[in-house]
């Protein structure tokens, strides 16, 4: 959910040619799978597309093409410091944190909250891409 929101947050702003976002799974379980049905309602219900989107797996080579790593859960950033070998340039970071929280983003996986995601990914990618366009 959060790589289609961010992309239509950067989009809107008009800073497409700025930025490279993607997504990839920190483990194996939705590798090939497309965006869970429920978030892609979700992510409809406010006009965003998520077409084409196969689940991807990590790799330490990501760690080496990106500048920001940013996990949902305290979970994440575990598994992302495991696959990417530790974090020595302090790229990995809680998608919350850029909000000023220190709380993991609700997993609808376990909650059934599908709003509550979304509220969540939304404060943090708005957070985020301010942060970004501010250092530029």
């Amino acid at each position: 959910m959060a790589e289609y929101v961010m992309k239509d947050l950067v989009r809107q702003s008009g800073r497409e040619d700025e930025f490279v976002i993607a997504s990839a799974a920190t483990s194996r379980e939705e590798l090939g799978n497309p965006v869970y049905p429920p978030a892609r309602r979700k992510l409809a219900e406010h006009g965003i597309r998520c077409d084409g989107h196969a689940a991807r797996q990590m790799t330490r080579k990501d760690y080496e093409e990106f500048g920001y790593l940013i996990g949902m859960d305290r979970m994440n950033l575990s598994n992302m410091a495991r696959i990417c070998g530790g974090d020595p340039e302090g790229k990995c970071s809680l998608l919350l944190a850029h909000a000023g929280q220190s709380g993991d983003v609700a997993d609808p996986w376990y909650t059934g909250d599908f709003e509550a995601t979304w509220q969540d990914v939304n404060i943090g990618c708005r957070a985020l891409l301010k942060e970004l366009t501010e250092k530029k």
